[in-house]
């Protein structure tokens, strides 16, 4: 696109060159880490960096329109080449906006795009409604924690939620492709830093809201603000779909202008499960619509898979999809990766790995594995570093109170002693239940080795993760090959002591 097409209204073309004017942009960037030839660069400034401070490395990349701000001091040392055009502006973010926008060519009005937010729950609730999608033959894609999925292609996730930009590019893409729905967790970071702003959210989930990045937003209003970005934001053609069992559900509520379907299990819910029963095998359940009840057997386990399932029903009618290809979606499910994801063992015990890295999270998981009605449940789980810290005595006391052993560990302690943030950890435990190793394999064959048949091993924090962030160097570490390891050794260690009997 030439850049006389793209620049607004409000930009005074009397004194840019026509060579400039006819120039076919390729791309545009606020990074100049990733600028390609003939890019547009928006130098936007931030709490702990200036824009300026990155343009020559933008003109370095290719980049040959440079916009900043009017006013903004720029290095006299930084001479610029005559084939780059820059452009002072008012306001760059508002700039980048609108170039955005016209650049890639409004592609959420092409696409619809669902958003799921809340503390828990995100990442089962769009595996969920991808199954539903490809039950109902559509095409669809997911932008998640664990990948993001474009039907059978898998690209790594860097962010939850992606930048403004590569969200536009994102789903640019997908409406090149003819591709349908797009479901996209939206975490309160990327609400709060703008990155979903040009997205039009046909549907918007709200799962629930406890104790979590309260490092970032200070306190639970903070964070709360954070979410309902995404629900004042919706249009009055919109659909919030919102956990009414939640209090912060209520609220959630009271502030979109989207019309609203409430999931849960009290009688005011649109959306009810009732009759619900639990195994190691997975859930049955009563489901109460608008649209009929229906029945479902899923391999999901634990209650706060019932709301993850209410929701994702929720959002299925609330686009239009019919009962029958919803309850076939849901029950394709048998597992969501490092979400009470079930580890093989033919010693007798049940190991689950699962993602939970908060205290509603451990809780929730432990319930549901508790609910089961086996006998002990022994915990390996630690704490992120340089993350909020008023979570770790909290979890703590959830291990103790729901765990019949719990064993505190190292879980991404990035520049934190790991010695530190065990203690505090610890300081929550009410009960003389639990162990310290640090060494977070050993922490594992430490469990593994106190489980006895019939016993559940439940190792969180990590879940889908395949690595492990340490102060300056991080490491690859799949607790599913530790825990291979450690089961292959004891079966030959089995196998020999049945040979010398």
């Amino acid at each position: 696109m030439k850049l006389k097409e793209l620049l607004p209204s409000n930009i005074d073309r009397s004194g840019i060159d026509e060579s400039f004017l006819e120039l076919e942009i390729q791309s545009v960037s606020c990074d100049s880490r990733d600028i390609a030839p003939q890019s547009i660069f928006v130098a936007l400034s931030g709490m702990k960096y200036r824009g300026n401070d990155f343009i020559h490395d933008a003109v370095s990349g290719g980049a040959v329109v440079i916009v900043r701000a009017i006013g903004d001091e720029i290095s006299e040392s930084l001479a610029l080449p005559a084939h780059v055009l820059v452009l002072d502006v008012e306001d760059p973010k508002k700039f980048l906006y609108f170039v955005a926008e016209k650049f890639y060519g409004s592609p959420s009005q092409k696409v619809k795009v669902f958003g799921v937010t809340g503390t828990n729950g995100k990442t089962t609730i769009t595996y969920l409604l991808e199954s539903i999608a490809l039950a109902g033959q559509k095409k669809c894609a997911v932008i998640g924690t664990i990948n993001y999925r474009v039907g059978r292609e898998i690209l790594p996730s860097k962010n939850t939620t992606p930048s403004l930009l590569d969200n536009q590019k994102f789903l640019h893409r997908l409406a090149a492709d003819h591709i349908e729905y797009s479901f996209m967790e939206v975490s309160s970071h990327a609400l709060i830093q703008g990155r979903v702003d040009l997205i039009n959210f046909r549907v918007a989930v709200f799962t629930n809201l406890t104790g979590d990045h309260l490092d970032y937003h200070k306190t639970m209003e903070e964070y709360f603000r954070a979410k309902s970005l995404l629900f004042k934001n919706l249009s009055r053609e919109s659909i919030a779909v919102i956990n009414c069992d939640d209090p912060y559900g209520q609220q959630m509520m009271a502030v979109t202008p989207a019309r609203i379907f409430t999931y849960g299990l009290s009688l005011n819910a649109r959306i009810r499960a009732k009759n619900i029963e639990f195994s190691f095998d997975g859930s049955s359940m009563d489901i109460e619509t608008p649209a009929g009840p229906f029945q479902l057997k899923t391999a999901l386990i634990g209650m706060h898979n019932v709301y993850n399932i209410l929701a994702a029903v929720g959002a299925g009618l609330a686009e239009g999809i019919q009962l029958d290809i919803i309850c076939e979606g849901l029950k394709k499910i048998k597992c969501i990766p490092g979400r009470l994801e079930k580890v093989s063992s033919n010693r007798g015990f049940f190991i689950f790995i699962d993602y939970a890295h908060t205290e509603d999270g451990l809780r929730n998981v432990l319930q549901a594995l508790r609910a089961t009605g086996k006998s002990r449940i022994i915990t390996v789980f630690g704490c992120g570093g340089d993350r909020d810290k008023t979570k770790r005595p909290k979890m703590g006391r959830i291990a103790g109170e729901f765990s019949d052993v719990s064993i505190v560990t190292t879980d991404n302690p990035r520049s934190e002693d790991p010695q530190r943030i065990i203690d505090e950890i610890i300081a929550g435990f009410q009960k003389n239940n639990y162990e310290c190793i640090i060494e977070r394999t050993q922490a594992i064959r430490r469990a593994l080795t106190l489980a006895e048949p019939g016993d559940v091993v439940l190792i969180a924090g990590k879940g889908h993760e395949t690595y492990q962030i340490f102060k300056d160097h991080t490491i690859e570490y799949d607790e599913r090959q530790v825990i291979k390891e450690f089961l292959e050794e004891e079966n030959v260690h089995t196998a020999r002591n049945l040979r010398g009997s």
